[in-house]
């Protein structure tokens, strides 16, 4: 028996505690919540093809007795994901055409995508990879090695990424070795990791998560994602003032969502939350035509008109920029 797995609940990371005490059904939600189940069958229908994960630090930020809270909508599964919409699919950005060796995406010229695990702290339910296959993208130790192979064989790879899933779902000890063969490389400059976990589990950026983020050669940005300024509650601003002062460099991505931030007053909050935190605004994405997230997303002329009046409120530096991701464009297109 593992080390890790004799080890006692309080001797294991707040981070890791808070992982595995996630809500995961439906009635739990609404009990805790004080909501009253709407349609449960079929909410759990949804629950069967893309489960429910929850971790309690988000949870505490959703408002009681309120179905339309916006942070809610971004978890809870609904009787409208199974409704089969033409026009969305289940690989909506086509990956699987850019994948030369496993767990590795390269699309985009200068840098290359490194799909680490399969296992994310919560689901969003518009999430583009809700129907990924992770089975077929685990990497195992000799896979990794093929990874740094082809990273190390291409001078024009300059920044890697690490995506998932949720890279920070992995040990310290694991992500410590990754970072450090990556460093190895001559050519690779800029190390990015795309996480939701700083803001779902704060509690992640604890001293080991830090310790390998300051002690590379390398240049460290993470792309956070936060849709809402109702995300950022105390313990996720205290996280994000622990990455700044690693020296990290933190950017945000959004996908605009109906109901949760289709509005141009709760967008300019956003912004002005996530640059008090020292997080530049980055991105703002149009919903990727995913199966099963048809009712998240915004007719063009809606998304035009939020960008316009974003632009009239807000200085250019806070302004995202609004893209669409295309699965065969040699990069993001802007609106």
């Amino acid at each position: 028996m593992s080390q890790n797995v004799l080890l006692k609940a309080s001797e294991r990371p707040a981070w890791r505690v808070e992982l595995a005490n996630l809500v995961s059904d439906p009635d739990e939600l609404c009990r805790i919540l004080a909501l009253r189940p709407d349609d449960a069958d079929r909410v759990r229908r949804a629950c069967a093809g893309f489960r429910l994960r929850v971790p309690l630090p988000y949870l505490s930020r959703i408002r009681k007795r309120t179905p339309n809270d916006p942070l809610l909508l971004q978890v809870m599964p609904q009787a409208r994901e199974l409704v089969e919409t033409p026009g969305y699919s289940t690989d909506p950005l086509d990956e699987s055409q850019f994948t030369p060796v496993t767990g590795l995406l390269h699309k985009y010229h200068g840098r290359v995508l490194v799909v680490l695990n399969g296992y994310c702290a919560i689901h969003c339910r518009y999430c583009f990879r809700r129907h990924f296959p992770y089975q077929a993208h685990q990497i195992n130790a000799e896979q990794w090695r093929d990874i740094i192979a082809y990273i190390r064989q291409d001078p024009s790879i300059e920044e890697v990424i690490l995506s998932g899933g949720d890279p920070l779902t992995s040990p310290d000890k694991v992500l410590s070795k990754y970072c450090a063969d990556v460093a190895d490389i001559p050519h690779v400059q800029r190390l990015r990791l795309h996480t939701r976990l700083p803001v779902v589990i704060p509690t992640r950026i604890d001293r080991d998560c830090l310790r390998w983020m300051s002690d590379t050669r390398l240049q460290v940005v993470m792309v956070l994602h936060i849709n809402h300024a109702q995300e950022i509650d105390d313990d996720v601003a205290e996280a994000l003032r622990k990455l700044s002062h690693a020296g990290v460099c933190l950017l945000n991505q959004s996908v605009l969502l109906r109901g949760v931030n289709d509005d141009v007053e709760v967008l300019a909050e956003l912004s002005r939350a996530l640059f008090a935190n020292g997080t530049l605004p980055y991105y703002l994405h149009t919903l990727d035509a995913v199966q099963g997230a048809a009712h998240f997303d915004l007719d063009a002329a809606r998304v035009h008109a939020l960008q316009t009046a974003l632009r009239g409120r807000l200085p250019g530096y806070l302004v995202p920029k609004f893209v669409v991701e295309e699965p065969h464009a040699d990069a993001k297109t802007p609106l």
